[in-house]
């Protein structure tokens, strides 16, 4: 009889859903990019981020990533830099577009962790988009790194030719801890 019980106590535990939901540390997150500048590289960061994200390495069709970050948020270490990136229409223009954003469709193992696909949003586009990443543990939490390039000029972003590059590299990396049940 308790062989019975145990039994089918252990069907109804392994039956529930397996906890799949992570919470970005918000404060502890860095989302950076690179793109070639007329007087060398410009490095820049931004935060406000707010997500949602599910993922189990066990079931990755169950898995998915919905991701924003405040656009104003942008910092390159210039103020007038940061200014204009912020307010003029050939750059970010802020004010009429607040957040840049990303909604996976799905998630993929490949040889060197993940791969996100999806559509990301920047400024008045929306493009298709794989962001290769990786799922570590580093203590009590995981983090997802992930590295990827757009072209600038996909995104209206700045004059076609010009002293800026094209690609710009943005480089991700976000400790998530479970959420609470």
């Amino acid at each position: 009889m308790k062989f019975i019980l145990f039994g089918a106590l252990s069907t109804f535990i392994f039956a529930l859903p397996i906890e799949r939901n992570w919470n970005p540390v918000v404060a502890k997150a860095k989302m950076t990019f690179k793109i070639k500048g007329p007087f060398g590289d410009v490095n820049g960061s931004f935060s406000g981020l707010k997500s949602s994200i599910k993922f189990d390495e066990k079931d990755l069709s169950a898995s998915s990533i919905s991701a924003s970050i405040d656009a104003k948020s942008v910092k390159t270490g210039i103020a007038l830099r940061n200014s204009d990136l912020r307010k003029k229409e050939e750059w970010l223009n802020t004010d009429k577009f607040p957040t840049i954003s990303f909604k996976s469709t799905k998630i993929e193992k490949d040889a060197n962790g993940y791969k996100a696909f999806g559509q990301l949003t920047l400024k008045d586009v929306t493009k298709p988009i794989e962001i290769p990443f990786t799922f570590s543990p580093a203590g009590n939490t995981r983090t997802f790194k992930g590295q990827f390039v757009i072209k600038r000029e996909d995104y209206h972003i700045g004059k076609d030719g010009g002293s800026v590059g094209s690609p710009i590299t943005i480089n991700l990396e976000v400790p998530v801890q479970r959420t609470a049940k």
